[in-house]
C-alpha cells in the first residue's frame, strides 16, 4: 500500500484501524506496528515503513529496537517514582505479614513524621547518604529509639526498590560498614530506661493492699503478679488456655512477644484465684478470664491505674524484674529456669538450639515458692 512493499491497514472487529508492516526479520515473517489511522497518516506510515526497511536491510531487528525502547522508557519513569509512593507501595506489599494493624501504623507513623518531608518527593532511584543522613541527623540522638528504627525502615524501602527495579547500587541506608561510620551505636546516646520495679521485699505489703481493692483489673494485676507475665499475656488469657486438671495455663505463640506457644505452671494461689474469678464471673459468655465490665479485653492502663490509686511508685511490667531479682537474690534456682518462667530468649544461642523442653515441673516448684514469698 501506499508505494511501500508489505504496508498494510488492518481492521479490526471494533472497526479501530492501525498500518502494519509485514516483513521477514531473520528468515521469519514479522508484523511491525506502525501506528493507528487516522492519528497515524498514510505519509507518515510511508516514512516509518521505509526506515523500518532500511533498518532490516542493516541487519537491525526494529521489533526488538521498539520493545527495548519502550523497556528503556519504563525503567525510567521507575527510576522517578517517588520515596513517598515506593514506601507506601512496600508497607501494602508487605502489611499481610505483618502481626497486627498497630505494625503497619508505626511504620507509617515515622516515614510520615520523619523521612517523608525531607525526602518524599525525591525519585527512589535519586536518594543518596545525603538524603538519609539528613532524615537521621536531628533525631539521632534525641529521639534515639525512634531514629534507630527509621533507619531501619528507610533500609527495607531502599533494597525492595532495588528488587522492583526502581533504583540501583548500595543501599545508601544500610547500617554495617556504612552509616555506623557517621553516627554513633545507639547503645551508646541511648540512655536505657527499665521498667519500673517495686523492691522484692515490698511484694507481699504491696500484696495485701491490692487484696482490699475491688474489681476485674485488681485480680488480673494480681495473677500477672504470680505468674510473673506480661500484661498483654495476662488481659488476653482465654478461659480455654487454662486446664485446671494439670494446673497448667498455655499461652499461643501468636500472642507471646516471641511467637512460641508458652506453658505457665499455675501455683495454688493461681488457681484459687482463677476460680474466684470464675466464680464471681457475671457473665457466662465471655471467653477471657478478666473482661471488662463492658465486656471485651481490659485496658494496659487499667493495671496501671490499681498502682497509682494504692500510690506506688512503680508499674505492671516491673513485678517481672521483682520475680526476677527474687530468683536471683534470694534463692538458689538457677538463672535459665527464671528465663524460661519469663519466656525469655536465651541469649546463648547454641544452647537454644539444643533446649528441647520448658522444664515445666522444675518451674512449678519455683512458682509455688514465689507465690509464698509474695501472699506471708
Amino acid at each position: 500500500m501506499g508505494g511501500v512493499s508489505g504496508l498494510y491497514l488492518y481492521v479490526n472487529d471494533a472497526e479501530g484501524r492501525s498500518w502494519v508492516l509485514r516483513t521477514m526479520i531473520a528468515g521469519k515473517r514479522r508484523h511491525l506496528g506502525l501506528g493507528g489511522y487516522p492519528s497515524v497518516t498514510l505519509a507518515q506510515a510511508r516514512e516509518k515503513a521505509r526506515a523500518a526497511r532500511d533498518s532490516v536491510a542493516k541487519g537491525i531487528d526494529p521489533i526488538r529496537e521498539k520493545q527495548e525502547a519502550a523497556s528503556a522508557l519504563r525503567a525510567q519513569e521507575a527510576h522517578r517514582k517517588s520515596f513517598l509512593d515506593t514506601a507506601n507501595a512496600y508497607i501494602t506489599s508487605q502489611a499481610p505479614a505483618w502481626k497486627n494493624a498497630k505494625h503497619r501504623a508505626q511504620w507509617q507513623s515515622t516515614l510520615r513524621t520523619y523521612a517523608f518531608p525531607v525526602i518524599g518527593h525525591l525519585p527512589v532511584g535519586d536518594i543518596t547518604e545525603v538524603h538519609v543522613i539528613s532524615v537521621l541527623e536531628p533525631i539521632w540522638t534525641t529521639k534515639s529509639e525512634t531514629a534507630s528504627r527509621l533507619r531501619g525502615r528507610i533500609e527495607s524501602v531502599l533494597d525492595w526498590a532495588r528488587v522492583k527495579g526502581y533504583r540501583e547500587g548500595e543501599n545508601p541506608a544500610r547500617w554495617k560498614g556504612h552509616l555506623d561510620k557517621i553516627f554513633p551505636a545507639q547503645s551508646q546516646v541511648r540512655k536505657v530506661q527499665h521498667f519500673r520495679a517495686l523492691p522484692s521485699n515490698r511484694t507481699a505489703d504491696f500484696l495485701r493492699r491490692l487484696d482490699n481493692q475491688e474489681g476485674v483489673a485488681a485480680l488480673a494485676l494480681k495473677f500477672l503478679i504470680l505468674t510473673a507475665c506480661r500484661s498483654g499475656e495476662v488481659r488476653g488469657a482465654a478461659w480455654r488456655e487454662i486446664d485446671f486438671e494439670n494446673a497448667v495455663w498455655t499461652v499461643p505463640a501468636d500472642r507471646m512477644k516471641a511467637k512460641r506457644e508458652h506453658r505457665v505452671p499455675l501455683s495454688t494461689a493461681a488457681l484459687d484465684l482463677l476460680n474466684r474469678v470464675r466464680g464471681e464471673s457475671t457473665s457466662n459468655s465471655s471467653t477471657l478470664v478478666f473482661s471488662s465490665p463492658r465486656g471485651g479485653m481490659l485496658s494496659d492502663m487499667s493495671l496501671t491505674a490499681v498502682m497509682r490509686r494504692l500510690d506506688v511508685d512503680a508499674v505492671p511490667h516491673g513485678f517481672r524484674s521483682t520475680f526476677r531479682d527474687w530468683v536471683g537474690e534470694l534463692t538458689q534456682y538457677p538463672s535459665d529456669l527464671a528465663e524460661m518462667a519469663l519466656a525469655h530468649t536465651l541469649a546463648n544461642k547454641t544452647e537454644a538450639a539444643y533446649r528441647r523442653g520448658d522444664a515445666l515441673e522444675k518451674r512449678r516448684s519455683m512458682m509455688e515458692d514465689w507465690a509464698r514469698f509474695c501472699l506471708t
